[in-house]
């Protein structure tokens, strides 16, 4: 343990080709991720770590590692070209995932200088899996004030501050959640779902069916079920993603051959 990852950057500098490893535990993929910093800098690494809550718990993920694996799902299915280390854990490999054609579609471009629906926008928010909050403090987080807009990406390095005037973007920064204070500034930002579970209407429409089907017209009295038929959110709703979803992908249609 240790020299492995030297191994594995090795491996894709001799075959300039992409190289999956899959860890015993969480603990083992941080050894990793943390060798890969020092063996090979120069390669990008994408983790992908499994969720850290019991299969059917009544809580739902963490909202952390929730962000994570949809980002990387997110990057993936919009292709990445370079030859990469993709690392991830028995438990985050042999769970089934949201189909690459919906991280496909599911996502929100924002650009300085164009225009931007704020309603489609909230919409997305509501739809993707973000909460509301006062302020932004985690991944999954979005907070309305007038004509700012911040949001907290999943897998971005930290929040952002998008600034309308009347309906275009007139500036978007990346800034340090504590102090407020301006990081990075940008010209363009893509949001992608931060939950496993998207609440549109076909969704919906799905989760409702598939709930009938399984437990009769009895369980329609269930708080999940009535917060699902609202459109809300509700704890541990991601354990029941493939009623949300037409099919599920394994995590390896994700990767290139």
């Amino acid at each position: 343990e240790g020299f492995d990852a030297r191994l594995l950057a090795a491996a894709v500098q001799a075959e300039n080709q992409s190289v999956i490893h899959i860890a015993r535990d969480d603990m083992r993929l941080d050894a990793m991720h943390t060798a890969l910093k020092f063996f090979a800098p120069e390669i990008p690494v994408f983790t992908f770590p499994a969720w850290d809550c019991l299969p059917f718990d009544r809580i739902s993920p963490n909202a952390d590692v929730s962000a994570a694996r949809m980002a990387v799902l997110a990057t993936l299915a919009a292709g990445f070209d370079r030859p990469f280390i993709f690392l991830t854990t028995i438990n985050g490999a042999t769970q089934r995932v949201p189909a690459k054609s919906v991280l496909k579609s599911a996502s929100f471009t924002a650009e300085v200088g164009r225009q931007i629906d704020d309603k489609e926008l909230r919409n997305f928010f509501a739809r993707m899996g973000f909460v509301q909050a006062p302020t932004v403090t985690e991944p999954g987080d979005f907070a309305v004030r007038g004509g700012l807009i911040d949001v907290y990406p999943p897998g971005e390095i930290g929040p952002v501050r998008l600034d309308l005037f009347g309906d275009v973007l007139d500036g978007a920064r990346r800034f340090d959640a504590a102090t407020q204070r301006t990081t990075e500034k940008l010209d363009r930002l893509e949001l992608a779902p931060v939950s496993e579970v998207i609440l549109d209407e076909p969704s919906i429409q799905r989760f409702r069916q598939n709930y009938r089907i399984e437990f009769g017209a009895a369980g329609t009295d269930d708080p999940l079920y009535e917060a699902v038929s609202a459109g809300r959110k509700h704890q541990g709703i991601e354990h029941w993603a493939p009623f949300f979803h037409e099919h599920m992908d394994t995590l390896f249609d994700y990767l290139p051959d």
